[in-house]
């Protein structure tokens, strides 16, 4: 049986070189997400947005005019296209086959009542 003090040696190796990855992962000590001093305090508005004055509107970012068109046409072709597919569903199938064999029947009794 190999002897315990290898894999033990190549344990505390593997531990310290993952303990200082991720000291200096990212360039810095310290999570950039829980440090403080990064966020602005809450305002009590949306966004932390201080909404314009009066009379003023506001101006729109570059992002939100394309954003909302590609929404808007999207919401469209889908709406156009997901009514105007065909309806191919099991229970549809059934009615018209069953509407069909109906049909056949009643026209192959008559066939037989005009033969009498």
């Amino acid at each position: 049986m190999p002897s315990a003090k290898p894999f033990a040696t190549a344990a505390g190796m593997l531990r310290a070189r993952l303990s200082s990855a991720l000291r200096t992962r990212g360039g810095h000590g310290l999570n950039p997400f829980t440090t403080a001093g990064h966020q602005d305090r809450p305002n009590g508005y949306l966004f932390n947005r201080v909404p314009p004055p009066p009379g003023q509107s506001r101006k729109w970012e570059d992002w939100e005019l394309p954003c909302y068109i590609t929404s808007f046409f999207t919401i469209v072709i889908l709406g156009v296209g997901l009514n105007a597919k065909p309806d191919l569903t099991l229970e549809t199938w059934a009615h018209q086959e069953a509407l069909k064999r109906l049909e056949l029947e009643s026209s192959s009794a008559q066939i037989q009542s005009i033969d009498e």
